[in-house]
């Protein structure tokens, strides 16, 4: 059994915060119709490189376990199809400017009187209401507006965005969680609701304790590297061959580093260290203390020591060796899986490990339209005349 079966899922949604949640959604067994234009399709199937035998890994990354289906919503056969298909369904997901779906008959309000229980999410760069809610949003302005990009980087160098779209990756993450939510307000009133999301709530909500402690005191914050603004030490160290990430997390850590890892338990016992709060009041004088004498032993030694003592540490990996490791393989989150064009492909699996309901084994991105003649038929119960005439009209493309 998976935990969203029957769920069904009409995804109007493209580039990456919004079909990260519908793939979230079809992990966990949810039927998840993505609406593409035809001949082009989502945004993301022409981001390339990488690819692979022509097909884009950004479309790969967001869209596994899904079913295409190609419309042309400026045709009103097509907008008749969507509007079917939402009545058919308990979810609906978009991320189109403001006003975009209403011009097509595809608004919050129309589709809701269709079907009162359907959950519409709708997802933004600054949410539909407020002073920019026809803006568009991306994620690069979205870290630099959100203060995001000022608390990364270096301190004596410029502002750094995180390596991947992270505002739209967590703004996935919260429709997921406000979708689920509203299915189960759903079972205790029937009604299903409209859920405003967007890019730039999501990207400062996870500024967390950075965002508590200005609220708090009125401090404007700093870049800290990779360093730690409230504990230390808390950075990455070079080795004699290498770097390692250090993690040392409370007083009791520390002492353990300074008596049974370093040798120094001089330093455990000195005012000036023995509190985080004094650590991190000293950091100028404890670092250099500490990167003098992790640079006398490899990496390997260092690792050995800290994880034999409790202490949280790590090497610093590149992408290649992070997923060739065998606490990444042991956790089942790489999967071969076959596939009509490129034979067998490698591809990410859910990391959401529910023991008596987990998500399923992925199965490959579609092809542009690979499934609208079969959502057609099973949902809609078109005949293959109507199909073809549809398709000769523009309204439909196949694959």
């Amino acid at each position: 059994m998976l935990a969203l079966d029957g769920l069904k899922v009409l995804d109007l949604s493209r580039v990456l915060a919004g079909p990260w949640c519908t793939q979230t959604l079809a992990d966990l067994g949810a039927d998840v119709w993505k609406i593409e234009p035809p001949g082009t399709g989502d945004d993301t199937r022409g981001w390339m490189p990488p690819e692979l035998n022509g097909e884009s890994t950004y479309f790969m990354c967001c869209n596994r376990s899904k079913r295409s289906v190609a419309v042309n919503l400026r045709h009103p056969d097509a907008q008749g199809l969507v509007r079917e298909l939402a009545k058919q369904a308990d979810v609906l997901v978009e991320n189109f400017r403001k006003g975009a779906l209403d011009r097509f008959g595809l608004g919050y309000e129309a589709l809701a009187s269709l079907n009162p229980q359907l959950i519409y999410c709708s997802i933004s760069g600054y949410g539909r209401t407020g002073p920019r809610a026809k803006e568009p949003g991306y994620d690069f302005a979205i870290q630099a507006e959100s203060g995001l990009m000022a608390i990364t980087g270096e301190p004596d160098g410029e502002p750094m965005k995180l390596g991947v779209a992270i505002t739209d990756v967590v703004t996935g993450m919260n429709a997921v969680q406000a979708i689920l939510a509203a299915v189960i307000a759903r079972g205790r009133t029937g009604r299903g609701q409209f859920i405003d999301l967007s890019l730039l709530d999501g990207a400062v909500t996870v500024l967390a304790n950075v965002a508590s402690g200005h609220l708090a005191t009125g401090v404007e914050t700093t870049r800290y590297g990779n360093a730690h603004a409230t504990v230390v030490p808390y950075q990455l160290f070079d080795t004699a061959d290498g770097v390692i990430a250090l993690a040392v997390g409370n007083d009791a850590q520390f002492r353990t580093l300074c008596e049974r890892v370093i040798g120094r338990p001089e330093l455990a016992t000195d005012p000036r260290f023995q509190r985080n709060r004094d650590r991190v009041q000293n950091r100028e004088v404890l670092v250099p203390l500490l990167v003098e004498i992790l640079a006398r032993r490899s990496s390997a030694e260092w690792i050995s020591l800290l994880k034999e003592n409790g202490i949280p540490a790590g090497e610093v990996r590149g992408v290649h060796e992070a997923m060739a490791s065998p606490e990444i393989l042991a956790r089942g989150l790489v999967a071969t899986i076959p596939d009509d064009r490129h034979g067998n492909l490698r591809i990410m699996c859910s990391p959401l490990a529910l023991r008596d309901t987990p998500p399923r084994q992925p199965i490959a991105p579609p092809r542009l339209g690979e499934h609208t003649a079969s959502v057609l038929r099973e949902v809609l119960k078109l005949n293959d005349a109507r199909i073809h005439e549809l398709a000769k009209s523009g309204a439909i493309g196949l694959a």
